[in-house]
This record gives C-alpha cells, sequence and structure tokens, in this order.
C-alpha cells in the first residue's frame, strides 16, 4: 500500500510540474509555446514590439509567442529568481553586462551553433565580444546607444565656439574650454546626471585610452588605473570644482532630471544616452532648439564603451531551435530598424543601420549612425565581481571624488586596492 501512495505521488508531482513548469511548453494540438519577456517600456518600443510579436504569431501558427512585460529596474532579481525556480522564459530580453553571471552560472543557452549564419555576420565582431563568456555566446545583441552632448542650440551659437563634428570633434581639453565659453550668470555650461557615475566613467575614458580592467596571463582580471582612465573623471571633477562650469547638483541625478534645467537655459549641454532625444523631442517647449554633437574624443578617438541590449534564450527552455527562429525574425534587418526607431537607439546590425530612417539629420540621427563604429564593448562585460564592484567600491569613490570630498589620489587607491579585494574573491 505504502509503494502504492509513494508511486501514485510521484506521478502527481510529475502532472503538476508539467502544468506549472517554466519556459515554453507545447500544447495538447503540438504547438509549442514560446514565452518572451520584453524590456521594451516607451510607448513606441512596445508598439514596435508587440506589432512583431503578432507578425510572427500570424505566420507561424504552430509555434505561439506569448508576450510577457518585464522591467529594467527589477530585471536582474526577477530573472535570477525564475532561472532557480525553473520558471525562467524561454527568450529573454536584457544588456550584454547583465549576462556574466547568468552565463557563468548555467542559466543561458549557447547560441553558437542556434543562430542562423545570416544574423552571425550582420553584426560586427565587436557586437559578439560584449555577449561571448569562456567559449560560448549567451545572447545577441542588438540594440545600442552612444553617450552624446546635448546642446542648446541658441547658446551654441551665440558662443563663437567651434561646433565639432563627427570628423573633427572637441577635445577633452577643448571641451572643458568650451563649457567655460557657455558659462554665466545663472548659466552652467554642462549638467552632468551622473547618479550612475560608473559606466558614464569608464565607457566614456575608452575615448582617452583608458581601459582601467587588465587581464593577466593567467585570465585574472586587476584594476589599475593608468593616465587614460584619469583623463574623463579629471575633466568631470575640474569642471565642477575648479571651473564652477558644470553643475554639482546634478551629480546625483538621473537624465530625466536635467531636462527641466536644461529646457530653462540654466545647463547650456548635458552629456546624455542617445534615446533620451525622444524625451527631448517630446518634453522641448515651443521654440527650443537643440542639436545632437559628438563626445569629446582622446587618444582613443571616439571610442567609447557600451552595453548592447541583447536577446538570450534559456538553457531549460525545451524548443531552443523554435526560439531561435524566433530570434532571427524579430532581428532580420528590416524589424531591427522598427526596434531602434522605436527606442530612439541604434541597432548592431550592419545592415539595418544602412535604412536612410536612420541617418537624417532631425533629431541627430545621422550624428548617432556615424558614431556607431566607434562602439566598444564596456570595458567590465566580462568581469566576474563587477556588480560588487561598482557597488560597493567605485560608486561611492566616484561619487566622492566628483563632489570634492576626495582627490585622485584616494580615488585610485580604493578603484585599485579595494576593487581588486573584490574582484579576487571572484577569481579563485
Amino acid at each position: 500500500m505504502r509503494t502504492r501512495i509513494i508511486a501514485l505521488t510521484a506521478v502527481l508531482f510529475l502532472l503538476l510540474a508539467g502544468c506549472t513548469g517554466g519556459g515554453g511548453a507545447g500544447d495538447d494540438d503540438g504547438r509549442i509555446t514560446l514565452r518572451f519577456q520584453s524590456l521594451a517600456w516607451q510607448q513606441e518600443s512596445v508598439a514596435a514590439t508587440k506589432d512583431l510579436v503578432a507578425e510572427w504569431n500570424a505566420a507561424h501558427p504552430d509555434i505561439h509567442v506569448e508576450y510577457v512585460q518585464g522591467s529594467w529596474d527589477s530585471v536582474h532579481d526577477q530573472l535570477l529568481t525564475s532561472f532557480e525556480g525553473g520558471e525562467a522564459p524561454d527568450v529573454i530580453h536584457d544588456a550584454s553586462d547583465d549576462l556574466a553571471d547568468f552565463a557563468y552560472g548555467g542559466y543561458l543557452a549557447d547560441l553558437g551553433d542556434l543562430l542562423p549564419a545570416r544574423l552571425r555576420a550582420d553584426i560586427p565582431a565587436s557586437g559578439w565580444q560584449s555577449v561571448t563568456f569562456g567559449d560560448g555566446i549567451y545572447g545577441v545583441p542588438f540594440l545600442q546607444e552612444p553617450r552624446v552632448l546635448i546642446a542648446n542650440a541658441k547658446l551654441l551659437d551665440a558662443s563663437g565656439v567651434r561646433i565639432p563634428t563627427v570628423q573633427r570633434p572637441w577635445s577633452w581639453t577643448e571641451f572643458r574650454q568650451v563649457a567655460k565659453r557657455l558659462s554665466g550668470p545663472g548659466r552652467y555650461g554642462v549638467a552632468w546626471p551622473l547618479k550612475e557615475p560608473v559606466s558614464a566613467s569608464l565607457n566614456l575614458s575608452l575615448s582617452a585610452g583608458g581601459r582601467l580592467f587588465h587581464r593577466g596571463a593567467d585570465g585574472k582580471v586587476t584594476v589599475r588605473v593608468e593616465a587614460g582612465d584619469e583623463v574623463v573623471p579629471r575633466t568631470i571633477h575640474d569642471q565642477v570644482g575648479t571651473d564652477r562650469s558644470a553643475s554639482p547638483t546634478t551629480l546625483g541625478s538621473g537624465g530625466s532630471d536635467t531636462l527641466p534645467g536644461f529646457f530653462g537655459g540654466k545647463y547650456a549641454m548635458v552629456p546624455l544616452g542617445f534615446s533620451y532625444r525622444q524625451q527631448i523631442a517630446q518634453q522641448a517647449p515651443e521654440g527650443f532648439e537643440w542639436r545632437v554633437l559628438p563626445a569629446p574624443a582622446g587618444a582613443g578617438g571616439l571610442a567609447q564603451g557600451v552595453s548592447p541590449q541583447t536577446l538570450s534564450i534559456a538553457a531549460d527552455s525545451p524548443h531552443k531551435a523554435a526560439a531561435a527562429a524566433f530570434l532571427d525574425f524579430l532581428l532580420r534587418p528590416r524589424n531591427m530598424v522598427r526596434l531602434a526607431l522605436g527606442d530612439w537607439m541604434l541597432p548592431t546590425g550592419t545592415a539595418a543601420l544602412r535604412s536612410p530612417a536612420l541617418r537624417t539629420e532631425r533629431d541627430g540621427w545621422a550624428v548617432g549612425t556615424a558614431l556607431a563604429g566607434s562602439l566598444r564593448p564596456a570595458p567590465a562585460q566580462s568581469v566576474r565581481g563587477y556588480a560588487e564592484w561598482k557597488d560597493k567600491v567605485a560608486t561611492p569613490a566616484f561619487q566622492e571624488y566628483y563632489s570634492g570630498a576626495i582627490g585622485a589620489g584616494e580615488l585610485r587607491e580604493r578603484l585599485e586596492e579595494d576593487g581588486n579585494l573584490v574582484l579576487a574573491r571572484y577569481q579563485r
């Protein structure tokens, strides 16, 4: 009797697991259902993504994609919980700098043998580098955004400064001089929104030849501050504390927080991600003229780090081939252009980048596409322990440096000494 009860209990458990398990499922009629968690949040972006899902479903009655809305604010913890609970969606929207721990943890499928040759060839090697961990490819990079300068066109023209172009950008030294020229009574030349100071500091430092993270022959990564790593932080620090050309109050702000002051003439320029152009276009008061300028350049030219948005497949998905086919559809050049326009970002695909819709002068699209070839994987892309280093060491250190509470020497010491203690725990 006891044996029969155990057997019945096991069968019931398996039936319940089949009903409630995560990932895609096969319906009774043989139709596959894939769950696609999207992080699209802007109205245009959500609409474009949902339209593409609907088009796929109409053309593929045997493979139904269920759209699931996720959130950038909580995606890491939410995904970790769903992975550990066996409830992960089949197709996962995230960003390349969030994938390392999931990839090394075995939660994501290696896409190397799943992706079609067309898609592999369409995205440059630098894009694939951002999603390669060890010997595997754990995501498809499909959208990216450079940081650019958004400037008040009237103030810029009235100042008489040289207008930078992608062919002749400002140097970091010239940018500092321009910010002083644009400053005046009741107005700062620039507002740096540095609520999250680490990514901005590291990614822009590539333009000055910075790299900060160095991988040795043993494969282990250490933090070492060199001359190129100091150019951008020193520029920001001196603009705030020495030149008084940068607002100290925006250092703890997000990009959106600076827009009212920008529209009101309090700041002549704001360094922002490319996608902020949508908010500016929608919210700028009538008659306000703005211009998109390339970020300053240094020894590394216009290079800057980016963490592309990515699409991955869960390792536990029972329908990886179907999920890969959906990714191929979603990221065809025409569809990638639709997603880029919806998010006001740049596609990673070379065919999509050639679209005339992304090369118009209107709203600075042409500046962004001209910068695409200079984008590189963010310096911390594959560094295990980066999240802890950023939160516990780098963020407070940069915040204190920019506010003037500590000097460059202490910033270097904390990034290197305290930082390497953190990274060492992940590399034993």
